[in-house]
């Protein structure tokens, strides 16, 4: 048996507001730290069936990178269910809302002149 090792390090403000979040994968080709400006993380426990999350993001994350960052999410996560559930239907669900709320969100962006 083969364990991995994900690490995650968040440099905080004095403020304990994060500024920097860096990661790397023992199983990765890359050399050296990567930087992210969000991270969502999620678990399954299986005793008090519910999810336990970690969600952060910097200073540095700017509004359309995290409408990016969710629509993105949304479709990996339409993707997830698919594979694991073989229900295309509810996935679909997913995909569309996840297209959904891009459109309202460059909608808006459009609306007040940030794009």
């Amino acid at each position: 048996m083969t364990t991995s090792t994900i690490r995650i390090d968040v440099t905080l403000d004095d403020n304990r507001m994060p500024e920097q979040i860096t990661w790397n994968a023992s199983d990765t080709t890359a050399p050296d730290d990567r930087t992210a400006r969000a991270l969502m993380l999620s678990f399954w426990d299986p005793a008090d069936r519910a999810a336990l999350r970690i969600d952060l993001w910097t200073k540095a994350m700017m509004v359309d990178e995290m409408a990016d960052f969710f629509y993105q999410t949304f479709m990996t996560m339409a993707d997830t269910y698919d594979r694991a559930t073989k229900q295309k239907e509810l996935s679909d669900d997913i995909r569309n809302f996840g297209k959904e709320f891009y459109k309202k969100f460059r909608d808006l962006q459009l609306k007040e002149g940030k794009l």
